[in-house]
């Protein structure tokens, strides 16, 4: 009889192993994670794991490696997509969920894929359409917009123009304003002054000795 050692991998902690290692792939997780989650579920290092899926179960799983690197890429290629095209991507990746990567109703992995994808590109195409047109009008507002800008602009100008000439005549008209008072208050003085020098020349009169005498 054959002696079993009791640190031994099972059959069932070997595809444990493979599920979460593979499922850290498709995710683009790393490697030493998943063995680090499969040493928590099985009791084991996650040292322990790494050496027995390089030795032994990595060989049995090269051809879901490889697929799960191809799920990989292609999310990561959905996820680098526009932020405009979020729905169709969405979308898209609802169909790359885990259960629709095998096989069902008789469709292969990679038609499947192919679908999606042809689902998707039709998709972009009509919101990349619907955003053309949204973009030619977004344009023809900015075109509207930049026209009333420069009629305002033009506006502004003219109005700044009519204010400066109103300031330039209002300054004109003030200092011709001053300068009437100035020569209507001299003037004034003349006329005052005028008026003293006839009083003088009527009241008074000079006599034969050279004085003035007062004429009543």
């Amino acid at each position: 009889m054959t002696a079993v050692r009791q640190d031994a991998w099972s059959t069932e902690d070997d595809l444990i192993l493979a599920e979460v290692t593979l499922r850290h792939i498709r995710e683009g997780s790393t490697q030493l994670a998943a063995f680090e989650e499969v040493g928590e579920k099985i009791g084991r290092t996650s040292a322990a794991c790494g050496f027995r899926w390089n030795s032994c179960v990595r060989k049995k799983y090269e051809s879901a490696i490889s697929n799960a690197k191809a799920q990989r890429q292609k999310r990561s290629y959905l996820r680098k997509q526009p932020a405009l095209l979020g729905p169709q991507v969405a979308a898209l990746s609802t169909l790359d969920t885990e259960e629709n990567l095998y096989k069902a109703d008789g469709i292969s992995e990679d038609s499947l894929s192919i679908d999606a994808v042809i689902r998707f590109l039709r998709q972009w195409k009509g919101t990349v359409q619907e955003n053309g047109r949204q973009l030619k009008m977004l344009e023809k507002e900015l075109r509207e917009k930049e026209d009333e800008l420069h009629e305002l602009r033009c506006e502004n100008d003219r109005l700044s123009k009519e204010v400066n000439e109103v300031q330039t005549d209002y300054r004109v008209v003030n200092d011709d304003y001053k300068a009437l008072i100035q020569i209507m208050d001299r003037a004034r003085r003349l006329a005052f002054l005028t008026e003293e020098e006839e009083e003088l020349k009527t009241r008074f009169k000079m006599d034969a000795n050279g004085n003035l005498e007062r004429i009543e």
